[in-house]
Parts: C-alpha cells; sequence; structure tokens
C-alpha cells in the first residue's frame, strides 16, 4: 500500500487564537519556520474532530481539490504555563500531544456566495465530497471557503462524519444519502454533477481510502470510551467511505434533485 506523506512539526510559538471558530483554533509558527492553523485535539469534539478534518482534507486533496497543507503538530506542555488567558491556558493544556494544523493563506477571504468565485465543476466536486463525508458545515451562513490566489480552498471539515460520534449505530449510515445537501452553499452553481460523480470514480479507489485511513494517528483513534478498538474503527472508516462512493449515483442524483 502508498503511504501518504504527512509532515510532523513542533509547534514554537503561540501567535493568537481564532475566535470566529467555536473550537478557538489558532494562528501558531512551527519549528519549519511557516504559519499554520492550529486545530487542538482538547477543543470541543476532541479527537474524532481531528480525524474528520483530516480525512475530509485528504479526501478533497485526493480528489484535485485545493486544500490547506494538513500536517501533525507537536504541542508541549510549556505553552498552557505561560499563557494569561484561563479559557486557551486550559485548551492549550488538554491538547498536550499531537494535534492537527493547516498551512496559513496569508491574504485570504472568506467565500461569500453573492460575490465570490466558483466555477461550475469545482462546485460540483464540493458538493459530491460533502455528500460523502456528510459534511454539514458548508452552508451560506457558515460556508468555510476561501478563496486565495483566485482559487477555491477547502477548509474546516470537522463537522464531517458525525457518525463516529456514536460507534453502536455507525453501520446504520452505510446506506443512507445525505438530504441536507440542500442547504449546500455550492449547490446552485454545481451544474456539472455527472462530470465531478465520473472525476470523483477516477481518483478515489478502495486502495486510495485506505491510504488515506492508514495516517490517521493511531493516539486520535484510541479512546477506552468507545466500543471499538483501533482496528475496528480503520475498519469502519473504510466500509462507510467505500459505501459512500458505491453510492455516488445516488448521491449525485439527489444533489440534482435538490437543485
Amino acid at each position: 500500500m502508498n503511504k501518504i506523506e504527512i509532515r510532523t512539526l513542533d509547534v514554537t510559538q503561540y501567535m493568537k487564537p481564532l475566535r470566529e471558530g467555536g473550537s478557538l483554533p489558532a494562528i501558531i509558527k512551527a519549528d519549519d519556520g511557516q504559519l499554520y492553523v492550529l486545530k487542538f485535539r482538547g477543543a470541543g469534539q476532541g479527537k474524532k474532530a481531528l480525524i474528520a478534518e483530516f480525512i475530509g482534507g485528504e479526501l478533497a486533496r485526493a480528489m484535485e481539490l485545493n486544500v490547506p497543507e494538513l500536517v501533525f503538530m507537536n504541542l508541549d506542555h510549556s505553552f498552557s504555563q505561560t499563557e494569561p488567558d484561563e479559557e486557551i491556558q486550559d485548551l492549550l493544556k488538554f491538547s498536550v500531544g499531537l494535534n492537527l494544523g493547516l498551512a496559513f493563506l496569508s491574504e485570504a477571504i472568506t467565500y461569500d456566495p453573492l460575490v465570490s468565485k466558483a466555477d461550475d465543476f469545482t462546485s460540483s466536486m464540493v458538493v459530491l465530497l460533502d455528500s460523502m463525508i456528510i459534511n454539514i458545515d458548508r452552508t451560506a451562513k457558515n460556508t468555510n471557503l476561501l478563496n486565495w490566489k483566485n482559487d477555491l480552498w477547502l477548509i474546516d471539515h470537522g463537522a464531517s462524519l458525525y457518525f463516529h460520534h456514536h460507534w453502536p449505530s455507525w453501520e446504520k449510515h452505510l446506506p443512507r444519502t445525505f438530504p441536507s445537501i440542500k442547504n449546500h452553499v455550492l449547490l446552485e452553481r454545481a451544474s456539472q454533477l455527472e462530470e465531478a460523480k465520473e472525476m470523483i470514480q477516477t481518483t478515489i479507489n478502495k486502495a486510495k481510502i485506505e491510504e488515506i485511513i492508514d495516517a490517521i494517528p493511531e493516539d486520535w483513534l484510541a479512546d477506552e470510551n468507545d466500543d471499538l478498538s483501533v482496528a475496528e474503527k480503520r475498519t469502519a472508516y473504510i466500509r462507510y467511505l467505500n459505501a459512500k462512493l458505491s453510492n455516488i449515483d445516488l448521491l449525485a442524483k439527489e444533489a440534482a434533485d435538490a437543485r
């Protein structure tokens, strides 16, 4: 099996919190001298949000959509000891260990459906990706899209794959479609769903799905409160995504009907 190459970096400086994000991500500097947006394992949805962020981002990249580079980021205990803000101090304390970073896109602007640009094919690809990963968080109210250097970039997939918040019922999600696609911010522009479907079938297969899931850090998957073991969770994510890939015709039809 091929292996995704994900860099692992150390956080060297906490710059500032991004308070518009519910989970309080932050801009940080890493030991490569670059800036990243850091998603914390100690935030609201914990490690499951990092897993969803990673899977959604790497699937998007495999589909040749624009996603900031994802990196694994080590955070040590020293940052919480010098942080004066109690809320951030607690977040840093509970996030010691391996977190997830996204390359910071300087001067990127939030996508605005009224004025921003998104071509029909890209819009169709994003709609089908979000149908596959049941991403409820790409609406006009909260687009989780950026325009950077005249291109559309995808961010914030942490609310996706919500089946993993209740493992006992995860298999019930295998045959389901995604009716909430009717609220997708790009649906109106998604006029090339058939072409997008063919692109996904070309770029995503069982081997690519296994490659992405295999790259999830074991530490993120381990949770003594869950009913499934680490290996069983990897199998569940693979089965889930393969089921969505098999149902891509239904997902495309559902999106087309919703338009």
